[in-house]
């Protein structure tokens, strides 16, 4: 029995497990994934730990590529994540449809959840939303920072406060128990992220990885895709 080896961004995390869990049964073989923020994972990848297939934004792919780490054949897109808003399940949803009543909402907050914006996409996201909707030094003390959107979720779904708000990349919201989606953050303040995956150029199991590359961006996996949160071009 082999092992394959994946590093992954947290906003693949639940579509990683839902192949992982077929391609254990068909195949016999074992995989072992790390989740986490792209800039951590890249860095793990760097570093050289054994990793055969990495998925991270499709920018930091391509830096991988620049320098060789990753089989540029190989390169594949999963799709394209906005970021939204959620609550712990069973509490009031918050109006965030618009610029004025986002803001409100952010400064109502007691506490607000993301992922760490020194490595996440996420929480560069979501500073830059606070930035742009002029509230970054109010809510600076009541922001938490955690290592991905995964985490923040499971945090704000066992909390017991009121009026606590996160906000991290859709497919970190739908598949979390205990959480409520409220909605995506408005247009104006969305960066859609490019997911992509690569085998690694020191793959010790190649076609293992590239076997799993072809269930996670198959067509009849996409509905899979679509309800986890990712988003398709027409």
């Amino acid at each position: 029995m082999a092992v394959l080896r994946v590093l992954s961004a947290g906003a693949a995390q639940a579509v990683c497990e839902e192949v992982i869990a077929g391609f254990e049964r068909d195949t016999g073989h074992r995989v072992e994934a790390a989740y986490g923020a792209v800039g951590a994972m890249k860095a793990r990848l760097a570093g050289g730990e054994a990793c055969d297939l990495i998925i991270l934004s499709a920018q930091l792919i391509q830096d991988l590529v620049s320098v060789g780490m990753v089989v540029i054949s190989s390169v594949s897109d999963i799709g394209k994540v906005g970021t939204g808003v959620a609550v712990r399940a069973g509490t009031p949803l918050p109006e965030v449809r618009n610029r004025e009543a986002l803001r409100a909402n952010i400064l109502a907050a007691k506490v607000i959840v993301c992922p760490d914006p020194a490595t996440a996409t996420a929480g560069k996201i979501v500073m830059r939303l606070m930035e742009r909707l002029g509230v970054a030094s109010q809510v600076e003390d009541r922001m938490q920072f955690f290592p991905n959107g995964n985490a923040a979720m499971h945090w704000l779904a066992a909390s017991s406060g009121h009026f606590e708000m996160g906000i991290t990349q859709n497919t970190e919201i739908l598949p979390v128990p205990g959480v409520a989606y409220v909605g995506p953050l408005p247009e104006e303040f969305q960066m859609k992220t490019v997911y992509t995956a690569a085998v690694t150029a020191r793959a010790e199991q190649p076609q293992l990885a590239a076997d799993f590359l072809r269930r996670l961006t198959a067509p009849a996996f996409r509905p899979q895709l679509l309800a986890a949160g990712y988003e398709f071009d027409a």
